[in-house]
């Protein structure tokens, strides 16, 4: 048996659909095990781009079973929206097994998404509005639906009446707003699940078979350690555990299933939305590093915010998920830049710090302590091999390996998986 976790290191969007598709050419088994459609994935392959949300990057595999697991909650929609997509590609997902464990999102977490965003005004968290944070909190409120219970009519129907009187409560005398059609929504969703019925299954006992007959697993996340319910930064995160912790729960496996953890970041730092960032550029190399590296979000289109690596944040990931390897991805993005910075610490009311601070107060006091590096020219996208990358990028790579005390095992220089490199 061998299981590997893909993560992101950093706030989400660090290219993971990228290389859970690299390293799920040898994998039997895909997993992806937390988070909604609120995140994005973006392979490349034989010059055409998949964007990917709900189903598992492993999809572009045929042979490669691929499992939504409990951890994750599913828009129907979206998902056969999705599904469509694929095969309008010449993609079939005949190989896709998807939770009984899993929850349902349902017509009125978006609307209440969007409600409860639009009502915080400036204090607004950048929710996608897809009704990611409403349905998880059904999920631990416990009235949520999950699909076992999606799949059994006379059940669904009970749920989300009930579920739909409440919220059009909610609805109407908090927000002002007009109520929402429960039998349209039931008759509608009703259809969903009679079109989801052949693909679910108790996925726990697939991934265990599949686990005792020695096949590769990869279980594959979504977002970043930073955007972690508990470890990120906290209020704006996501509603799930995108760090490894989050496999055992989200896959339903015990963690001697988990041998490796690749931890992924780019050769620079993004995020999207509010909140500190350290290491922020708001000049010219920060516009050229956006532009140059397409950083515009795989799911809302939103333009990322861009700065300098920080390796203060890809050491506190390292340490948080038990990384094992780290992939670099977009280094070939910081080609042409004279002299490249990367942060090895904070200075924080004079002192300097080597941690990530919980509090978003501090955390906005922290001013980077930054190390300089010469930079490298363009023909970088031209390496296949180690030996082929200019000097002064391997020297870039080695100190990111010192500071957070984890090898390197894969840089990608490219979009396609032949700018792909195995250190």
């Amino acid at each position: 048996m061998s299981g590997t976790v893909v993560i992101g290191a950093q706030w989400g969007d660090e290219g993971k659909g990228k290389i859970t598709d690299y390293l799920a050419e040898h994998a039997q088994v895909v997993v992806r095990y937390q988070g909604g459609n609120n995140a994005g994935h973006t392979v490349e392959t034989g010059g055409r781009q998949y964007k990917l949300h709900l189903i598992p990057s492993g999809v572009l595999y045929p042979e490669t079973l691929n499992i939504i697991g409990d951890g994750v909650i599913i828009d129907p929609q979206a998902l056969f929206e999705e599904i469509e997509y694929l095969e309008n590609l010449g993609v079939k997902v005949d190989n896709l097994c998807i939770s009984d464990r899993a929850h349902i999102i349902m017509p009125y977490h978006k609307v209440l998404d969007g409600l409860a965003e639009e009502g915080r005004g400036d204090s607004d968290i950048g929710t996608t509005k897809k009704g990611i944070g409403p349905c998880y909190t059904d999920k631990f409120e416990r009235t949520g639906i999950r699909v076992c219970d999606f799949l059994n009519k006379d059940t669904f129907v009970k749920l989300a009446g009930d579920n739909i009187d409440f919220k059009n409560a909610i609805i109407t005398k908090i927000y002002n707003e007009k109520a929402l059609n429960k039998q349209q929504i039931i008759d509608e969703y009703l259809i969903f699940a009679d079109r989801m019925r052949p693909y679910v299954k108790d996925t726990t006992d697939v991934l265990h078979n599949e686990i005792k007959k020695g096949s590769k697993v990869l279980f594959e996340g979504a977002q970043g350690t930073l955007l972690d319910i508990d470890y990120g930064t906290y209020p704006y995160v996501t509603s799930s555990h995108p760090i490894s912790g989050g496999v055992c729960v989200g896959a339903g496996v015990g963690p001697k299933a988990i041998d490796k953890v690749v931890g992924v970041c780019k050769a620079y730092t993004t995020r999207v939305g509010k909140g500190p960032f350290p290491t922020e550029l708001f000049d010219e190399i920060g516009d050229g590093i956006r532009e140059k590296g397409k950083e515009y979000g795989t799911t809302t289109g939103r333009a990322r915010r861009c700065g300098w690596l920080d390796l203060v944040i890809l050491k506190y990931a390292t340490r948080l998920s038990s990384i094992t390897d780290i992939a670099v991805t977009k280094i070939d993005t910081l080609a042409g830049l004279k002299k490249i910075k990367v942060c090895v610490g904070y200075e924080l009311d004079g002192k300097v710090i080597d941690y990530f601070p919980a509090s978003l107060e501090i955390l906005a006091k922290c001013k980077p302590v930054y190390e300089e590096f010469d930079g490298w020219d363009e023909s970088i996208e031209n390496a296949r091999s180690y030996d082929d990358l200019p000097e002064n990028a391997k020297k870039y790579l080695k100190r990111i390996e010192e500071f957070a005390e984890t090898k390197i095992s894969i840089v990608s220089v490219g979009p396609g998986r032949d700018h792909t490199i195995t250190v």
